[in-house]
């Protein structure tokens, strides 16, 4: 899974004042089962909760997390 480039709808860095957000986008050959597995490390370890998920044609899904704005310094996402 890589990280997408920024869309319209979500600048990968964005914030709305709470919130801070970060796109990713998940191959067609990637199954249900490791994507779901990978996003709740990310939760787990990263502070990072699910916004938005969207599949596309050729089983690509492009998900959106987010988490709260904190000072504290939380790991990064690693696909």
């Amino acid at each position: 899974m890589a990280r997408s480039s920024p869309t319209a709808d979500v600048d990968p860095d964005a914030a709305d004042g709470e919130w801070e957000y970060r796109p990713i986008d998940i191959p067609g050959d990637v199954s249900r089962v490791t994507a779901a597995v990978r996003l709740a490390i990310q939760a787990e370890f990263g502070g990072w909760e699910l916004s938005r998920v969207r599949l596309y044609p050729g089983g690509v899904r492009k998900v959106t997390l987010r988490r709260k704005r904190s000072n504290r310094m939380l790991p990064e996402i690693s696909f």
